[in-house]
């Protein structure tokens, strides 16, 4: 008998966003797993912990991988590999690693639960992608900023899964005040905040109260990238 908890996954959970948005779920309504891939977060509730390097995907350990990555009610994306790699600078298994991590491994994630979302009549992809593709990409951000840009391509099976009360969507996030930004070489972030009309970052509790409308009040919006960045 399918338990009346929804199974949410959330990827990248050891990220800023990940922690807070599991801390704000309900235990009562959801049976959390969290995928991570290097150090585990320390949390006080009940979660089903899955430590996986997606940059490491390959035809040989795909399944290995993958395993237990299915049948999923909702799926939260906030993966976030960054190499620090230029465009001049970056070659053939950089490209093919951020490739992998950022958007290859949630493709084949999210194909996986798809039917088990048609037969319960319910699901929620949030698959969450970045400003920077709109300006190319940082400068030590360009397969980050490629495979973000890759993540937001929505095929049009994809547009037919709102009759079964599936929505998919992007969400283009601006830049957020968290310590991702600490892991990119020479980045300014003085500089950068002039140049975002509202004049400062995005915090935590706004991306949360975001995804959380598109986990739990969102019955309409589908096969949409959202853009949340004040106003780049």
């Amino acid at each position: 008998m399918r338990s009346s908890l929804k199974k949410i996954l959330i990827l990248g959970g050891s990220s800023d966003i990940g922690i807070n948005l599991v801390n704000s779920l309900d235990e009562k309504k959801y049976k959390i797993y969290l995928q991570y891939r290097k150090n585990k977060p320390k949390l006080k509730k009940k979660i089903f912990f899955l430590k996986r390097d997606f940059s490491k995907l390959s035809v040989k350990n795909s399944n290995k991988l993958l395993k237990n990555l299915k049948n999923f009610d909702i799926i939260v994306n906030l993966v976030g590999y960054i190499d620090n790699k230029t465009f001049l600078t970056t070659d053939y298994k950089n490209i093919i690693k951020s490739l992998n991590a950022n958007f290859i491994s949630q493709l084949l994630i999210y194909q996986n639960s798809i039917d088990y979302m048609k037969k319960n009549k319910f699901g929620r992809i949030i698959n969450c992608s970045s400003i920077g593709i709109k300006f190319g990409g940082g400068f030590n951000t360009f397969n980050y900023s490629l495979s973000k840009y890759c993540s937001e391509f929505i095929p049009n099976e994809i547009r037919n899964l709102p009759k079964f009360n599936i929505f998919y969507n992007n969400l283009r996030l601006g830049v957020v005040n968290t310590k991702i930004h600490k892991k990119i070489k020479n980045k300014n972030l003085k500089e950068r905040i002039t140049k975002i009309p509202i004049k400062r970052f995005a915090n935590i509790d706004e991306i949360i109260t975001l995804i959380k409308y598109f986990i739990i009040t969102n019955t309409y919006i589908a096969s949409e990238t959202i853009n949340f960045t004040g106003g780049e």
